[in-house]
């Protein structure tokens, strides 16, 4: 499941019981089940279940009294909507910021673009790597780190916040797209794709330009 393997974030908020433990109070199956149908929706471009299913895991979380709990369904929220290149403060968690925990905070403020350094041993591993990266790593050194991290949508909010820092390049935003389109996940890869097509139209090349344009109208539904 889509936020199951978005494990950090997952970690104490969502995680049913294993097959030898305690049977999972019912809440906590019924929001991970929508939490998981509303990011998997999201990233297939799916606006309408997207914000059902949310609001179906929102009204569970609630349920429990624990603003933290709902603090880290709206970083996952906000984390599939990074790796499709929509940049910015989490919106959702900021209300939530003052109850949730300090790791939290730190990938709040990672997401956003505005870590400091200090905070960078708080994130997942896999973002510890991006924001080790410094402003004057090289795009293949970027594209090598965002390759070896193995969760997908990790490895895409990485290369979305490598290209807000302005580190990612060409073989980073490659990545992107073959890591999108080998998942399916429509939304991101159509950014991506908009990305690489935008930078194809301002070097010239007509042919690249070309070749994504029919990439985009195919995942986009309006190719032939």
């Amino acid at each position: 499941m889509t936020a199951a393997r978005h494990g950090w974030l997952a970690a104490g908020l969502l995680l049913a019981g294993c097959a030898s433990g305690p049977q999972p109070p019912d809440w906590q199956l019924a929001a991970r089940g929508a939490l998981d149908a509303a990011i998997a929706a999201d990233l297939r471009g799916d606006d309408r279940i997207a914000t059902l299913e949310f609001d179906r895991a929102r009204s569970q979380i609630t349920r429990t009294g624990r603003p933290d709990l709902l603090a880290r369904a709206e970083l996952l929220r906000c984390a599939a909507r990074v790796a499709s290149l929509e940049l910015g403060p989490c919106a959702g968690f900021e209300p939530l910021r003052a109850d949730a925990a300090v790791p939290e905070r730190a990938y709040a403020d990672h997401l956003a673009g505005r870590l400091l350094q200090a905070d960078a041993a708080l994130l997942p591993p896999a973002q510890q790597a991006v924001a080790a990266l410094g402003a004057q790593a090289s795009d293949a050194a970027a594209a090598s780190t965002m390759q070896a991290v193995a969760e997908p949508l990790s490895r895409l909010v990485g290369a979305a916040l490598l290209l807000q820092a302005g580190t990612a390049g060409p073989a980073v935003i490659t990545l992107a797209v073959d890591t999108a389109s080998a998942q399916g996940w429509r939304r991101p890869l159509l950014a991506w794709l908009g990305l690489q097509h935008q930078r194809a139209v301002l070097a010239g090349d007509a042919e690249a330009a070309a070749r994504l344009q029919r990439r985009i109208d195919l995942a986009g539904g309006t190719g032939r």
